[in-house]
């Protein structure tokens, strides 16, 4: 089980998620030293399936409602679990 953000996050990209994350697995970082354009270059934010340890304190973070548990993403959303995971294959 993962979180996943969803549509509604698209070019909203708040990033209060990402500021409370305690193992800093939502991408990409508004700060990131390493590529530092990449948060202005994509127009949602991602969750790492891979390091998110289901603590769900993003979830309520989120102003626009865009996380979401992988098994209770609406149906309409569900193309943005594979999207997320996408994301870090790259």
């Amino acid at each position: 089980m993962t979180y996943v953000i969803c549509e509604p996050c698209i070019d909203v990209k708040d990033h209060a998620c990402a500021e409370i994350c305690p193992v800093e697995c939502i991408h990409p970082m508004r700060d990131d030293p390493n590529n530092p354009d990449k948060f202005d270059e994509e127009e949602q934010l991602y969750i790492d399936p891979e390091e998110c340890i289901d603590c769900a304190i993003c979830e309520p973070a989120c102003p626009v409602e865009a996380i979401f548990v992988e098994e209770e993403v609406p149906e309409e959303w569900e193309h943005f679990i594979q999207i997320n995971a996408d994301y870090f294959q790259e």
